[in-house]
């Protein structure tokens, strides 16, 4: 027995240094193999976020030269970075763990996709900075005649257009990675942090940017050709007053006529809307909606035609009359800009003559509006003793103006701000474009640049106000809406409450004594665009008979209200959705923003969630994740 017990004890020892060695050598194993590699995967993310804010700084400082030398940085950092990260791939095949990452492997290389793609754009645009305002010392393009620049600008889109293909090819690889990475495997939260939101959002953001550019492929590989550098092209503009708001953005006030040759650029034309009606020898017949809304108008003049909040089916109905006009010119495109779009301008490139009359972006409190619109307002709409010709005719002049401004300036000086603000514009649909040729046309339409009323598989809302006879009221007429989703009994019940305001007193109206009519009663034709088989529970507000139809794919409930100065209009309506189209568990809602409007608020609750609240600039997806 006594020898046995020293056995017993002796083993008992060995178990124990066993075990100890086994956990030293796993924990040294974990430490070389685990801690250690992810320590410096996280050291080297850390330097990765401080050199892209950098990066970030850099790019709205124009210069591409600082651009390319940072993004080279930048590159070195993430190869770096890519390397410390292959330390764990092998994870890739340990359960569990395995699918994370996978998932961060897809990301890395995702990332190496988007620097690669990001240095092919600069190495394409930088032999062309000067021209493109990217660069300083642009006095070799500044010195030329301003007939010049614009045809240098075409020609050097030309050689660019090799590349977008290949830069194309790189963001779809990088997409393809991404697609890969499914955000719900993650948890909602980890500590503070919402991982999985996180994710859902970076992921959506990354994935919009890289089909944004896809979709803007088309155009921008054509956008030579749009600038004429084969043959000249007409493009008709049409200038909006969102003052007077009409479904497309606002009434059609005048009408110009440009042509565009090798990158010349020439007003043809630039005349009131009510010449171009004077030239209309045959009219269609006057829509119902003009009968039923309009005020003392008797006949269907093109003036009236933007009925549909659709831009191409507005432009139908324009060129229905159009056809009709002794002033016809065949043109490629038409453009629709309305007065944001000359403010921006103004704004951009400073006070600015025309006809002797100055314009200028600052505010004027007569109007509590951009000084230039009271101008405008006051040339276009102010009786006089006199006859005024073509007095509309200054808006065209004045666009003329601007855009000669533009490649008057040295481009670094101005050229990637106007860039910038037109595409803002577009987006905010203060900008809206149609073209002939199907092929632009749908690249337009697939960057929802082209004002279309847009299918949608969620929930979806456009709200559609058209002011009939209601003076510039909507200058002064401010929107909230409240939008709210309740989940009940297996059904999907919606109200939209809006709320009407307008705090500014009465114009004086008295034509006679040369009064400025710009505010009066508004009179809003009303439309609200639902999920098309919608079924309508109460519409309250209306001062007509509500109405519900199909249209655009959508069902629509439509009334119509009237909001006095210093007064308010309420408009309430509750309906329910179609069956199966939305679930609590995966709800998504469109909000279609109408063209011309600026600051209509919007406040989206779903069941007990508040999921926006602010102003409406743009077309909105909202989700309950």
């Amino acid at each position: 027995m006594s020898l046995i017990k020293p056995f017993k004890k002796n083993s008992k020892v060995r178990i124990i240094i066993t075990l100890l060695a086994i956990l030293f050598l796993l924990a040294g194993l974990g430490y070389w193999f685990l801690y250690r590699p992810v320590m410096e995967v996280y050291a080297q993310a850390q330097i990765l976020k401080v050199k892209a804010n950098q990066l970030k700084e850099t790019l709205k400082q124009n210069d591409i030269a600082l651009a390319h030398s940072d993004l080279t940085s930048f590159k070195k950092d993430y190869q770096q970075f890519i390397d410390k990260s292959k330390q764990l791939f092998w994870l890739a095949k340990v359960p569990f763990v395995g699918s994370y990452v996978v998932d961060f492997e897809n990301a890395v290389y995702a990332g190496e996709d988007f620097i690669l793609a990001g240095e092919k754009v600069i190495e394409a645009i930088e032999p062309h900075a000067d021209l493109l305002g990217l660069k300083k010392g642009d006095a070799s393009f500044i010195e030329k005649p301003v007939e010049e620049r614009i045809k240098t600008a075409v020609y050097t889109l030309e050689k660019i257009k090799p590349d977008i293909n290949e830069i194309s090819k790189i963001l779809d690889r990088a997409n393809k990675r991404l697609e890969e990475v499914d955000p719900n495997h993650y948890p909602e939260k980890i500590g503070n942090y919402q991982i999985r939101e996180m994710l859902l959002v970076g992921k959506q953001q990354v994935l919009g940017l890289t089909e944004l550019f896809v979709s803007a492929k088309p155009l921008l590989e054509n956008l030579p050709e749009i600038l004429g550098s084969d043959k000249e092209k007409t493009y008709l503009v049409l200038f909006q007053n969102d003052k007077e708001l009409r479904a497309t953005g606002g009434f059609w006030t005048a009408y110009a006529v440009f042509k565009i040759d090798k990158g010349n650029i020439k007003l043809e034309k630039s005349s009131d809307i009510y010449d171009l009606d004077n030239s209309i020898s045959k009219r269609p017949s006057l829509p119902d909606k003009i009968k039923q809304y309009h005020l003392n108008v008797n006949q269907f003049y093109i003036r009236d035609s933007n009925l549909s909040p659709d831009f191409v089916e507005s432009i139908k109905l324009f060129n229905s009359l159009y056809n009709n006009s002794s002033q016809k010119v065949e043109y490629d495109g038409i453009i629709a800009i309305d007065t944001h779009v000359l403010v921006d301008l103004l704004e951009i490139f400073g006070d600015t003559q025309v006809q002797g009359v100055v314009f200028s972006s600052r505010t004027e409190p007569k109007c509590d509006c951009p000084q230039a619109i009271y101008r405008l307002f006051d040339i276009i709409d102010r009786p006089t003793p006199y006859l005024r010709e073509n007095r509309k005719g200054i808006l065209g002049d004045l666009t003329y103006a601007l855009f000669r401004k533009a490649i008057g300036f040295s481009p670094s000086r101005y050229w990637g701000r106007l860039v910038n603000t037109m595409i803002e514009n577009m987006q905010d649909k203060h900008l809206i474009l149609y073209f002939v040729d199907s092929n632009l046309q749908k690249a337009v339409e697939s960057l929802n640049y082209a004002g279309r009323i847009r299918d949608y598989k969620g929930d979806y809302l456009h709200i559609n106000n058209v002011n009939f006879a209601g003076a510039k009221s909507n200058m002064f007429v401010s929107q909230e809406v409240a939008s709210s989703t309740r989940f009940e009994d297996g059904k999907v019940l919606r109200t939209v409450k809006i709320v009407y305001k307008n705090p500014y007193p009465h114009s004086d109206c008295n034509l006679e004594r040369g009064g400025l009519c710009l505010n009066a009663t508004l009179r809003n034709w009303l439309r609200v665009y639902v999920p098309e088989g919608s079924k309508l529970i109460e519409f309250k507000g209306s001062k007509t008979k509500v109405q519900t139809y199909d249209e655009l794919n959508k069902t629509v409930f439509e009334g119509f209200l009237t909001v006095t100065p210093q007064g308010k209009a309420e408009v309430e309506i509750t309906y329910q959705l179609p069956d199966n189209l939305v679930s609590e568990k995966d709800y998504s809602l469109l909000i279609q923003k109408q063209p011309g409007t600026d600051n209509d608020k919007f406040a989206v609750t779903v069941g007990n969630k508040e999921l926006f609240n602010q102003v409406l600039k743009t077309d909105t997806e909202i989700k309950l994740q």
